[in-house]
C-alpha cells in the first residue's frame, strides 16, 4: 500500500467513514454522463437520417425553393446516417 492510500485509509478509519461510497458515486456520475453523451450522439445521428429522408420526399418545387437539385437531394439522401 502506498503512502497516499494509507493516509486516506487512516482518515476514513478515524472518521468512521468509508471511501467506497464517494468512489461509487463518482463512478455512477461518470457513467451517467457517458450514457447521456451517447444518447445525444445517437439522437444527432437519427436526426441527420430523418432530415436526409425528408430531402428524398420533397417535390421538385420544394427542392428548388431551398436551392437543391433532385440529383443533390438524392445523393445526400442515400448517404448512411453515420456519414
Amino acid at each position: 500500500m502506498n503512502t497516499i492510500a494509507t493516509i486516506r485509509h487512516s482518515r476514513a478509519e478515524l472518521t468512521g467513514q468509508s471511501t467506497r461510497p464517494s468512489d461509487r458515486s463518482g463512478f455512477v456520475s461518470r457513467l451517467v454522463r457517458l450514457v447521456r453523451s451517447l444518447a445525444r450522439w445517437i439522437d444527432s445521428l437519427l436526426e441527420r437520417r430523418r432530415s436526409r429522408l425528408a430531402l428524398l420526399e420533397m417535390t421538385d418545387d420544394q427542392l428548388k425553393d431551398i436551392g437543391i437539385s433532385r440529383c443533390d437531394a438524392h445523393r445526400e439522401g442515400i448517404r448512411p446516417f453515420w456519414d
